[in-house]
This record gives structure tokens, C-alpha cells and sequence, in this order.
């Protein structure tokens, strides 16, 4: 033992020399610089344990550090150490029963060659160190491997490296989906044959006869006598013990500690759990195909508004800017799902290795950003323009109290630093982008995070209630039959029940679901949530381009003279073009002969809002 001399700063090469009889070496807490030679020990013993800890001056494994010391089995405890690097051929010409290399906080890389010569480990322990990445060659012997604590370590070599693996204990509960799966392909094989021996097992004890077993090479596999208690035992000497039954390699990855007709499984913690279950960001193959169909018309649809609205020759009005804040935000949560499409395309199958670094990288923040931020501002336009509808119809003659643009721009300022602070909050720890593999802040743990997700489910539910009392209100107001005509009354109506079935459609499953998740009560999983990420969380970034602006007359007149600027459909955009200024014509000729509008004229002019 040699311990506690911190100011011991060098071993001379060959001070352990010729010990055959030595069984172990502790060199612990010492100031030495240079890692020590114990190359020409040449113990004897069946069992050697090198220590070395608290040597935290020693910064590198060099080649061939080991050989030499034991030609039997031997257990390396290489713990709390400065170690940074581990060189190829570290271990060679050794035969490892246990690697321990934890709590060394700086060792960053273990060369891929490291364990090339070295016969081993059945155990590697590799918890609270700073290893991005385990060697390729030399892991087909682990039985037991432990990376607790090891953070930086978030990508798995190829899982037929651990081709003898029975336990492992991990920090990512998303690296326990690989061996979960690891153990579904590869025991599949194992289950079968030994199922049919178990059989083979319980009938022969059931039955104490006189029988032999014998595989196609007449190697003895299981004997039983006459009238003998059939009980396998542990007593070699016995025709039941497992070593007359089986020969050593038959009896590899199986455990026959409790019971024999039973092969053990490989086992894995952390679990994943409710929030993280085995499986590719999203889940289901047909959301797969949907996502892409939906992104595209989301990002197509409000891109194609901007563009149009923006290059328009006609005033900027207030709808018109309103819309195209609407199309702005609609066509963010259109790259939201671009973005988590896309990497589920790249990491389908193997989510596993890619989990940690997408959901706390920065890729995963941005996504989260973009989708708070644009359902929040959806909603908060949505919510101003049908007010500015109805203050339209109710106050239409009244001039004086019309909404103008100067009124329209801190309004619509307000929503958009609303929306930014909402988005940025779980940047900051209110909530987390990181809890999912869909980005959305599902984080419900403190009670800050718990009301931050109940404010703007609240929000958003009140945002609907004033939309549909707002569309409620101007269909009564132009309801009556005998002042309007059916159709236009009709046509009313059906607008307004589109626009208010999109944004139920959008709202009511997800807030009901969130809100019952948010008081902890979740009545649905993780899993099944991402139908509705898919199926209804866009339904209004993909509508509302076409309910507010592509089906309307005056969105038709923009893009027809927009594609006549670049020579195409020229008489469609001259028509257009003539039939606007027939119309603003014969509005100057009668403006100064109306004296009072009647309620018909009202719902023309209902119609005429519903078409900008």
C-alpha cells in the first residue's frame, strides 16, 4: 500500500519487479506525475487487484501499461485519477475480470483500439466521467456495464458490439431503448431454443425415468436415474449438477441461480418513462406521411400570402396588415413542423442515440420557440381581427370611430411581445422545451411551470370564447330574411361556421388534454398526443392563409396582378383591374345620395369585411 505520499512525484521504472506472490497493489493519493511501470511484476497469484485513486497529477494510460503483471484474471480499479486520455493497447496482454474507471471527471477519450490484446472485461464502470464515446473494439466480453452520471457520453457504438451484455446501468433512460430493443432481436433466438429445452426439463422431472438426452454429436446433455429425486444441484458430484449437464459455453448468458428451466434477460436502468417511451419522435408511421403533407401546405399557403399582400400596389390597410401577421405566425408553426419532421426522418430507427443531443441541444430550444411563438400569435391575431370585424359592421357609418392602422400597430406590438415573452419563458426554466421529443413545454414539475402551461391554456380558451361570441354577434345582426337576401345570409353563415369550427377544431382537444396534464391528472400519453400535434395543433396554420385571404375576391385581384407583373395570366389580372374600378366609380357617384344605411347595406358591408 502506498498511500497518502503526496509528495511522492515519480516511480523509478522497475521498482516492482519479480513478485510472484504479490496479490495486490494500492498506490493512492501521491503527487506522481507519470503513470508508474508495472510491467515486470509477473504475479502468480489466480487473482490480482491493482488501485490506483486520488492520483490526480496522472493524465494518460500509455501502451502496454498492464502487461506483464498478472497472466491470470485481473480487476483494475482506476478511480478518482486526472486521467484525460487512455492510449491503443492500454490493456494488452492482460485478461480483465473488472474495468473501473469512474469518478475520473476529466478522462474524455478511451482510444478505439485500447482494449485490442486484452481478453475482457466482464465488467467496465465508466460512471461520472466526461467520455463522449465508448471504444468500438473489445466490448463483446461486458456482462455488466455501468455509466451512471456520465453526461457527455450520449451516443452508443453499434448494439451488436455488446454481444454478451446482461446488465446495464445508464444515465439516459432513451439509451435503455436500445438494449430493450437489443434484447428483442437477439434473445428471440435464445428464448426459442431454450423454450424447447424447458419443456425437454419439466417433463424429464415430472418423470424420473431412466432417459438421455443426446444432441446430434453425442454429447451428453441430461441424465437422469431411476427412481432419484429429480433436483438439478450445485454439488459436482452429483449426475444433476450443471457442469455434468452442460459444458461451459452451453451455459453462457444463462442463469440457473434460482431456477433452471429459466435463462436470464438482459436488464437496463433508467427505464424510460411517460414522457420518453421507446419509440422515433413521432411514433406512428402514417404521422410520418401526414406531417410532411401538412407542413408544406402551411409553409406554401401563408408564404404565398405574404408574398401577394406584401408586393400589392393597393393601400395597406388594416385587415391587410393584420393578415399578414396572422400569415407570419401560421407560417413559423409551418417550420416547426418542418424542423421535427426532418429530424425524424434522420433518426428514424435510432432515436435512441439521438435523443439527448436533439432534446437538449439547441435544435430542440428553437423548435419549442417557434411553436409557442406562433400558436400565441395566431391565436392573439386571430382574436384582433374578428373584434376588428365586428367593430367594422357594428360601428360602419360612423367614421370617427373606425379602426386605422395608427391603432392597428401597438395592438398588434403588444401581441408580439406577448407571444416572444411566452416563448422565451422556458428558455429560462419556467417549463422546458427539453421534456419531450416534440419540443413543447410539458415540463410540469414546480408550481411556476405548472401555472405558466395553465395561463396560456386559459388564454387560449378565452381567445375562443371572444372569437365565437364576436362571429355570434354579426350573424344576428344581419339575420333577418326579409331584409337580406337568403344567399348572402347563407353565405354568412357558412363562412362563420368555418371559421369557428377550424378554431374549436384547433383548440378544444388540445386545451381539454393539456389542462387535465397540467393538474396532473394526464388522460392521455405521450404517444397519443403526437396525433394531435399532427392531426389538430395546425388545423388553423393551414386554414387560415385560406379562410382569410386565398378564398376571398380581393386576395384573388392582388395575386392575378401580381403574376400579370411577371407575364402571366395578363386578362385575367386587366378584368380584375376593371371590374375594381367599375366598382370604386359607382361608389363616388352614390357616396353623397346615402343619408342612412339600411340593415341590408349593413350585411353587404358584412360580406365586404368577410372578403378582406
Amino acid at each position: 500500500l502506498i498511500l497518502n505520499t503526496k509528495n511522492l512525484l515519480h516511480i523509478e521504472d522497475g521498482a516492482f519487479r519479480n513478485l510472484p506472490r504479490l496479490k495486490y497493489l494500492s498506490i493512492c493519493n501521491t503527487g506522481i506525475r507519470q503513470f508508474p511501470d508495472l510491467t515486470q511484476i509477473f504475479s502468480l497469484e489466480a487473482h490480482f487487484i491493482l488501485e490506483l485513486c486520488d492520483n490526480l497529477r496522472m493524465t494518460i494510460i500509455p501502451q502496454n501499461a498492464f502487461q506483464g503483471m498478472n497472466n491470470e484474471s485481473l480487476t483494475l480499479k482506476l478511480y478518482k485519477n486526472g486521467f484525460e486520455d487512455i492510449h491503443s493497447h492500454a490493456f494488452n496482454g492482460t485478461k480483465l475480470n473488472q474495468l473501473i474507471l469512474k469518478d475520473n471527471k476529466n478522462l474524455r477519450r478511451i482510444h478505439n483500439d485500447a482494449l485490442r490484446g486484452a481478453t475482457g472485461p466482464d465488467v467496465l464502470d465508466i460512471s461520472s466521467t466526461a467520455l463522449e464515446s465508448l471504444p468500438s473494439y473489445g466490448l463483446e466480453a461486458i456482462q455488466v456495464l455501468n455509466a451512471t452520471s456520465s453526461y457527455s457520453l450520449k451516443r452508443l457504438p453499434p448494439l451488436d458490439k455488446f454481444s454478451s451484455l446482461l446488465e446495464a446501468v445508464l444515465t439516459y433512460p432513451s439509451h435503455c431503448c436500445a438494449f430493450r430493443n437489443l434484447r428483442t432481436e437477439k434473445q428471440n433466438l435464445l428464448l426459442s431454443i431454450f423454450d424447447n429445452f424447458s419443456k425437454e426439463c419439466e417433463s424429464t422431472m415430472r418423470k424420473p425415468t431412466n432417459e438421455i438426452l443426446e444432441d446430434s454429436n453425442n454429447t451428453l446433455l441430461w441424465s437422469v436415474e431411476r427412481n432419484t429425486h429429480p433436483f438439478v444441484t450445485d454439488d459436482e458430484s452429483s449426475p444433476y449438477s450443471y457442469s455434468t449437464i452442460f459444458d461451459d459455453s452451453e451455459m453462457a448468458g444463462f442463469d440457473f441461480e434460482y431456477d433452471f428451466c429459466q435463462p436470464k434477460v438482459l436488464t437496463c436502468t433508467p427505464e424510460p418513462d411517460a414522457f420518453n417511451p421507446c419509440e422515433d419522435i413521432l411514433g406512428y408511421s402514417f404521422l410520418r406521411v401526414l406531417i410532411w403533407f401538412i407542413n408544406i401546405l402551411a409553409i406554401a399557403g401563408n408564404f404565398t400570402v405574404l408574398l401577394v399582400l406584401l408586393t400589392s400596389h393597393y393601400k395597406l390597410t388594416v385587415p391587410r396588415f393584420l393578415m399578414c401577421n396572422l400569415s407570419f405566425a401560421d407560417f413559423c408553426m409551418g417550420l416547426y413542423l418542418l424542423l421535427i419532421a426532418s429530424v425524424d426522418a434522420q433518426t428514424s430507427g435510432q432515436y435512441y442515440n439521438h435523443a439527448i443531443d436533439w432534446q437538449t441541444g439547441s435544435g430542440c430550444s428553437t423548435a419549442g420557440f417557434f411553436t409557442v411563438f406562433a400558436s400565441e400569435l395566431s391565436v392573439y391575431t386571430l382574436t384582433v381581427i374578428t373584434v376588428e370585424r365586428w367593430h367594422t359592421i357594428t360601428y360602419a357609418m360612423q367614421l370617427d370611430r373606425k379602426l386605422r392602422l395608427r391603432h392597428a400597430v401597438p395592438i398588434m406590438l403588444g401581441g408580439w411581445l406577448f407571444s416572444i415573452g411566452i416563448a422565451v419563458l422556458p428558455l429560462f426554466g419556467v417549463s422546458s422545451y427539453m421534456k419531450v421529443s416534440i419540443c413543447l413545454p410539458m415540463d410540469i414539475e414546480t408550481g411556476l411551470s405548472q401555472a405558466y402551461i395553465l395561463l396560456i391554456l386559459v388564454l387560449n380558451v378565452v381567445a375562443f370564447i371572444v372569437i365565437c361570441a364576436c362571429y355570434i354577434k354579426i350573424y344576428i345582426a344581419v339575420q333577418n330574411p326579409e331584409l337580406v337576401a337568403a344567399n348572402k345570409d347563407t353565405k354568412v353563415a357558412k363562412r362563420m361556421a368555418i371559421l369557428i369550427f377550424t378554431d374549436f377544431t384547433c383548440m378544444a382537444p388540445i386545451s381539454f388534454f393539456a389542462i387535465s396534464a397540467a393538474f396532473k391528472v394526464p388522460l392521455i400519453t405521450v404517444t397519443n398526443s403526437k396525433i394531435l400535434l399532427v392531426l389538430f395543433y395546425p388545423v388553423n396554420s393551414c386554414a387560415n392563409p385560406f379562410l382569410y385571404a386565398i378564398f376571398t375576391k380581393a386576395f384573388r385581384r392582388d395575386f392575378f396582378l401580381l403574376m400579370s407583373k411577371l407575364g402571366c395570366c395578363k386578362s385575367r389580372a386587366e378584368l380584375y383591374r376593371m371590374n375594381y374600378f367599375s366598382a370604386y366609380n359607382s361608389n363616388c357617384k352614390n357616396g353623397g345620395a346615402a343619408t342612412a344605411p339600411s340593415k341590408a347595406s349593413q350585411a353587404i358591408l358584412l360580406l365586404s369585411a368577410l372578403e378582406k
